[in-house]
């Protein structure tokens, strides 16, 4: 008789074609502004936020389902807390890394300080899980639904005081000139166009961030490299990725929208292009982007330091 085959799930391949579905129909979600509570990041069942990719997933899941409360949980944490998540409601995965460490002969080595095999290998592994919105869950605390904390209104073309005090401390040069926004490695600077151009002054943070992201990539930063890059190419598509999440990531933190000059098919047709070819891409790339959100925002610290301490 023969044995039933039961496909096993993918993570990575489940959540790349739910992204890619979602993208070719021509949006970005996680553009739009959401926030709930003052905080616009996906939160844990106990105040944590989410980093990297499920910071990303999480963000889009929200915008796309329109949730108000920022609090995940997985249907245990939910019974814990005596609450019932509502029939019908579909949970979203989400995915954690561990290590594990086996010896040549593919046993598992536990063994701890000078004793470990020389032949030891380290593996990575990938795990999902499902969690559920608290929108999605009846008899939770009134805690997990904040307020929403209205959007501040901001004079147009004018710097945002918080924001632009972040940005300047970053000891990364940036040229206000011309209408485009780039950086440009050779000389190491961003070049901007100058914030009288924009209309809300948060895009004009939104777009750079998304430059500054580029130049986290230079040898002396991240060192990020996707081999030689020219417009169009996969090199190139890929360093996008990371500095649009880089943006997403920065603007949960300061109160401003990823954004770039351009939004057009080919903007669009870069991500599928290296989501149709690698699964594993978005979880790589959103790795890549806490790593220069995490670095730009030490810069900031350490710059807006420097400058308390020669005021002092």
């Amino acid at each position: 008789m023969a044995r039933s085959r039961t496909t096993k799930f993918d993570a990575s391949e489940v959540i790349t074609n739910e992204i890619i579905r979602i993208i070719e129909r021509g949006v970005l979600p996680w553009r739009k502004p959401w926030t709930a509570g003052g905080s616009s990041r996906p939160l844990r069942v106990g105040g944590e936020p989410y980093q990297g990719v499920n910071n990303f997933l999480l963000t889009m899941r929200t915008v796309m389902a329109g949730h108000s409360s920022p609090f995940w949980m997985t249907l245990p944490q939910a019974n814990a807390l005596d609450a019932k998540v509502r029939k019908g409601e579909k949970s979203s995965v989400v995915v954690y890394y561990g290590q594990s460490r086996k010896d040549a002969g593919g046993e598992d080595d536990r063994s701890d300080g000078d004793d470990r095999s020389e032949e030891a290998r380290i593996f990575r592994f990938q795990k999902s899980y499902r969690v559920f919105n608290a929108c999605q869950i009846d008899g939770l605390p009134d805690s997990f639904f904040p307020d929403p904390e209205p959007a501040p209104e901001h004079p147009p073309s004018e710097p945002i005081p918080h924001m632009q005090a972040f940005f300047d401390a970053i000891d990364i040069t940036t040229v206000f000139t011309g209408t485009e926004a780039y950086y440009l490695p050779p000389v190491d600077k961003v070049y901007m166009p100058s914030i009288t151009r924009f209309q809300d002054p948060r895009n004009f943070y939104g777009v750079w961030a998304h430059e500054l992201a580029h130049a986290t990539k230079a040898r002396h930063r991240l060192n990020r490299d996707f081999g030689f890059s020219k417009f169009g190419n996969t090199s190139y598509a890929r360093e996008e990725i990371v500095a649009e999440l880089t943006s997403v990531f920065l603007g949960q933190t300061l109160g401003f929208t990823a954004h770039t000059l351009e939004m057009n098919a080919a903007y669009l047709h870069n991500w599928l292009r290296v989501l149709r070819s690698d699964k594993g891409a978005i979880f790589k790339h959103a790795a890549d982007a806490q790593r220069a959100c995490d670095y730009l925002i030490a810069r900031s610290e350490t710059g807006r330091a420097g400058r308390s301490a020669e005021a002092a």
